[in-house]
């Protein structure tokens, strides 16, 4: 399942990867900013760190026992997701594009122009 949600994510448009904090996380980027943090096998699971609203945030961790504030991240606009099985990987993935539209909609303009330019 973790290889299909990191293919995902490098699926998105300007998505790269990088490894600013040692051999884990995993880190995706757009133009620079991180929309995704993967930590494979900490423990019995691996874990994946995506940027939200801040309400959806809330209301995702009170439908979800596996949806927590974000791991070393600010708590108010991260959420860590356990990779337990207990979502579907089509909320994953719901997950994942709204991180990354998050993320996106506060670059720079000329950051979204030269994204949005990619191939």
């Amino acid at each position: 399942m973790m290889n299909d949600i990191i293919a995902y994510c490098l699926k998105k448009k300007g998505a790269t990867k990088d490894y600013p904090f040692g051999s884990d996380p995993l880190v995706i980027k757009i133009a620079g900013k991180m929309f995704a943090l993967i930590f494979e096998n900490k423990g019995d699971y691996s874990y994946i760190n995506l940027k939200c609203d801040p309400a959806i945030a809330a209301n995702l961790r009170e439908q979800h026992t596996n949806v927590r504030p974000g791991y070393h991240m600010n708590k108010k606009h991260w959420n860590t997701i356990t990779m337990d099985g207990s979502l579907p990987e089509s909320d994953v993935f719901a997950m994942i594009d709204h991180s990354y539209d998050m993320v996106f909609k506060n670059l720079p303009k000329s950051s979204r122009e030269a994204v949005s330019e990619m191939n």
